[in-house]
């Protein structure tokens, strides 16, 4: 149960000043792609299935397609990706999404269940090219210079003088004890010590003057990206402590994808998680053949919130989950 609203929180969690600034930084986002040629689209965000990532858990929707029919469960999405690449496969160019996603489980300081993200696909780009793309409207948005690169193996040399892509998962418990980074002994798995190694010591010490764009990850967090001499083709964007964007040179193997959708059940179901339904429809357009291309995903409410120099979520967005 929800409690009674207090006298003023019918009004909005941002000021209206601040929401003027974040029309005005959206219409530059607009007019950015639009100079540059690129389409913008709108897909469904109620579909009959959601990603299969066990570390990301979709917020259902239950549809009736007529009136007294039995309620059909479908989802609202995390991401726009899944349809935008049916539209890339059936040959639409360059195209640029702006639209609400939603997650479970996901409120907090930098966190919202709703929230606004962009998403863009550029056919004939690398994830070094589609760097240099983000880098330029990360300029425009947040009046900084040009952001840092770093490798993801050379950020744990730097701070942690050990291989991720070598090191054992003896080594990794042992770094992070001497990191003072306490968790549940019974981690068993590189990538979640990895994570934690990453979010823990690495993540609070960069991109705190300038954005850092870290790339080239280890081949089993490849998520959607292709996996080229070892390592997976993507990168994310942080700024000050922030994780801000994820883009990845696009998998083309609908094969190859089945497959890591398939460890992706197997895990969701060894978690005790709720079982999704593999996308069929992303797997035929891969199939009938997604151009070769890179793809970014970008927090637009964190990118505001940065650029407007507030330090949490609702005081940029009209209305946080606890006003909605």
């Amino acid at each position: 149960m929800y409690p009674e609203p207090k006298s003023n929180t019918w009004q909005p969690s941002a000021t209206i000043e601040t929401l003027k600034t974040r029309a005005k930084i959206i219409k530059s986002i607009r007019d950015f792609f639009t100079a540059r040629g690129v389409m913008e689209v709108e897909t469904p965000l109620m579909c009959h299935t959601s990603v299969t990532d066990p570390f990301i858990q979709s917020i259902p929707a239950l549809f009736q397609r007529h009136e007294h029919e039995k309620e059909v469960r479908h989802y609202l999405q995390t991401s726009p990706e899944y349809a935008m690449k049916r539209l890339l496969a059936a040959g639409s160019g360059a195209i640029f999404q702006i639209c609400k996603a939603f997650r479970q489980g996901e409120v907090g300081r930098h966190h919202n269940p709703e929230f606004t993200m962009i998403e863009w696909y550029r056919p004939g780009f690398t994830h070094h090219d589609l760097m240099n793309e983000a880098d330029a409207l990360l300029q425009l948005v947040l009046k900084k210079p040009a952001a840092e690169r770093k490798s993801y193996a050379a950020l744990f040399m730097e701070y942690l003088d050990i291989n991720p892509h070598l090191a054992t998962l003896s080594e990794l418990k042992n770094c992070a004890s001497e990191n003072n980074i306490s968790v549940e002994s019974n981690i068993e798995d590189n990538d979640t010590w990895l994570q934690l190694l990453m979010s823990e010591h690495i993540e609070p010490r960069i991109g705190q003057d300038k954005p850092i764009f870290i790339y080239d990850f280890p081949a089993s967090q490849a998520a959607l990206s292709r996996i080229q001499s070892g390592v997976a083709s993507r990168f994310e964007i942080y700024y000050r402590g922030i994780e801000l964007a994820n883009g990845f040179h696009e998998l083309q193997d609908a094969h190859e994808q089945r497959k890591r959708f398939e460890k992706n059940a197997h895990e969701r179901k060894k978690r005790g998680l709720n079982e999704m339904v593999i996308d069929e429809y992303l797997l035929s357009a891969l199939t009938h053949g997604l151009p070769d291309c890179a793809g970014i995903a970008l927090g637009i409410d964190r990118l505001i919130m940065l650029a407007t120099q507030h330090d949490k979520i609702r005081d940029v967005v009209s209305f946080d989950v606890d006003r909605a």
